[in-house]
């Protein structure tokens, strides 16, 4: 399987230069040139998660070094639970993703690209360096997927003050091969930057640096993993394909489901449920794609102004497809805070502020679509957003165990301006 950049002027031939490279050289992102189709009769003996796994990124690796070690790298980013649970009234669904290592959706794609990128470069000479943005939860993931891999470093970029306590501990607490940097701006801000350095000639020249956001295919691909299961799983218990709700950043896991869905599964209804940052609707509504300010909102990971993956999108589907395909809706922080409170006082759940807009979006539903399959994507646990969801529940949030263990840990960070120099600096001090 060839691998083309969404701009045009660079490709690879194989998934291991995709996954070191990240980004292309052209700057844009990486696509397979034609997406493989799944036929229903070749999941007849998927009995599990990691089944279906198997089967579904067996042909992207079809030319990989890696193809051999496949199977244990699934095991290993599939480690933990990742169920899809019935609320009794009604014909929904809760797909928990936040059973892994940080509590977070980003656990997959995290321990999949790790793994990954750790048995290619085992016999390197110099260390691959890792840049990720994360408005929240991908540096956390990331980090705990990376700590302690050799020959392999990780430089986190976050947005000072625009994340939670627990999350900037998630982020800052691993010292060892994680540099954690604390960016004066926005997300934006800090994706932004991580841009200009695979820009940087002289930089790229010194150092090998890779990619560990939602534009490396290595994030993208196993996040389709869940949906292609729990659409299968849920069409041979019910005849019925479901329609998923999922709260939307910088698009990565939307497009993977999406993605899912073009390959064959059975999947219905896309709905993207963004916060106050609502560009991706108003473009599927009609508006010209333009990069915008980003809003901070209590579902801070999701506090994106310029989604990366919409690239890919609109280089997959012109405009037309993408408004058949999927439809999106923007919901306040009112709303978020209304929902925590009603799924607590009527359903006895305890929504984080993300999985919250998607549950406000189901309740936004006209009743006649109610009447089909929903899957609401629980993206992150509450647990992580206690100084919000505790006070709205008038109730403690129980951590688990994964949190815990690190929130007596000591803070390792640096504070930078979202500045190459400043980065460039910092990196021939530090790595």
């Amino acid at each position: 399987m060839k691998y083309i950049s969404t701009r045009g002027k660079d490709f690879a031939s194989s998934i291991d230069d995709v996954l070191k490279k990240g980004i292309a050289d052209d700057g844009g992102l990486f696509l397979p040139e034609s997406l493989p189709i799944f036929k229903e009769k070749e999941f007849n003996d998927s009995k599990s998660i990691i089944d279906t796994a198997k089967i579904l990124l067996s042909p992207f690796f079809e030319r990989s070094a890696l193809k051999k070690d496949l199977d244990n790298i699934i095991k290993e980013c599939l480690s933990f639970n990742i169920p899809s649970v019935k609320y009794e009234k009604n014909n929904l669904w809760y797909l928990e993703l936040f059973h892994g290592p940080t509590a977070a959706f980003k656990d997959v794609g995290a321990r999949f690209l790790a793994s990954c990128l750790s048995k290619l470069n085992k016999d390197k000479n110099d260390p691959l360096v890792i840049l990720v943005a994360t408005s929240g939860d991908t540096g956390g993931a990331v980090a705990a997927a990376f700590h302690g891999l050799p020959n392999v470093k990780v430089i986190i970029f976050f947005p000072e003050g625009k994340v939670s306590k627990r999350q900037e501990k998630q982020l800052t607490s691993w010292g060892d091969n994680i540099l954690a940097l604390s960016v004066k701006g926005s997300f934006d801000s800090c994706q932004d930057l991580v841009k200009k350095v695979f820009a940087d000639h002289d930089l790229m020249a010194q150092y090998r640096f890779s990619s560990a956001n939602s534009i490396n295919m290595g994030r993208l691909l196993p996040q389709a993993i869940y949906y292609a299961h729990t659409g299968i799983s849920h069409y041979n218990k019910t005849n019925r394909k479901p329609n998923f709700i999922i709260p939307t950043g910088n698009l990565g896991n939307g497009l993977a489901c999406i993605l899912s869905k073009q390959m064959g599964f059975p999947i219905g209804r896309i709905v993207l449920a963004l916060n106050e940052n609502k560009m991706i609707k108003d473009f599927i509504d009609g508006d010209q794609w333009e990069k915008r300010e980003t809003i901070q909102t209590l579902a801070n990971a999701m506090d994106v102004g310029n989604a990366s993956n919409m690239e890919r999108l609109t280089s997959l589907f012109s405009f037309q497809d993408i408004q058949r395909k999927i439809s999106a809706t923007s919901i306040s922080d009112d709303e978020i805070k209304n929902e925590i409170i009603r799924s607590f006082h009527e359903q006895n759940i305890i929504l984080c502020p993300h999985t919250s807009t998607a549950s406000c979006a189901y309740q936004n539903l006209d009743n006649d679509i109610k009447t089909e399959d929903w899957v609401i994507v629980a993206t992150a646990h509450p647990a992580k957003f206690e100084t919000i969801v505790e006070p709205l529940i008038e109730g403690k949030v129980n951590i688990p165990d994964e949190l815990k263990s690190i929130l007596n840990k000591p803070n390792h960070f640096y504070q930078i301006k979202p500045s190459l120099k400043e980065f460039r600096e910092l990196t021939n001090k530090y790595l």
